[in-house]
């Protein structure tokens, strides 16, 4: 952001961009100005406290972060299996939420070997090195200090497993508001104009 001219910013993120973005607004919290998160709880809290619901719906999750080439060498040889259970299952919230295309790209990479490998690792980095950093931030107090705004799905996982307001007011020191909207994981694709509707109130001020 510095390289392209902005020194404070205001950030607007989906599931693990919103992981990134919880973490760089801890690391550098007098550069962003407002964050919007978009279906998710803090990735520490979510581990912490997975029960067999949560681990039923996420399973991925905890089949992904397997150590390699397990979860690789399946991904690879039975994309077309994974395709139907993730993208079929109660994850998303419903069906219709996405084109053809862009469920076409997706399933595509599934088909890369270097994809699937870098996939997996992403998913390993949360359960491994993003955990010991939240657990650092958490003993030294290092919170979000802007002010945050949630939105999750209320078909979606979240709303199922999680106090997600208080999850993000307990990671925050700035104002927290969300809600819960009419969607599943997906609200950008799902409700768009639910979305827009709170990036006005939100980031317009």
């Amino acid at each position: 952001m510095s390289h392209l001219g902005y020194e404070k910013f205001s950030i607007l993120s989906h599931d693990r961009g919103a992981r990134i973005a919880h973490k760089l607004t801890v690391d550098f919290p007098e550069r962003v100005e407002r964050l919007m998160l978009l279906d998710i709880a803090p990735t520490l809290a979510m581990f912490e406290k997975t029960d067999q619901l949560f681990a039923t719906a996420y399973w991925h999750w905890f089949f992904l972060i397997q150590p390699s080439p397990f979860p690789e060498k399946f991904l690879f040889v039975s994309s077309s299996v994974f395709e139907e259970r993730f993208f079929g299952g109660g994850y998303s919230g419903g069906a219709g939420y996405m084109s053809q295309d862009a469920r076409a790209e997706y399933v595509a990479q599934f088909r890369d070997e270097e994809c699937v490998h870098a996939m997996c690792e992403d998913y390993r980095a949360a359960a491994g090195i993003d955990l010991v950093e939240a657990r650092e931030d958490r003993l030294k107090g290092r919170k979000i200090k802007c002010p945050v705004r949630v939105l999750w799905g209320k078909a979606g996982v979240i709303e199922m497993s999680f106090d997600c307001l208080a999850e993000w007011r307990a990671v925050s020191e700035g104002f927290v508001s969300g809600e819960a909207v009419e969607s599943g994981h997906y609200i950008a694709e799902q409700v768009p104009d639910v979305l827009l509707r709170h990036v006005r109130e939100f980031f317009v001020v």
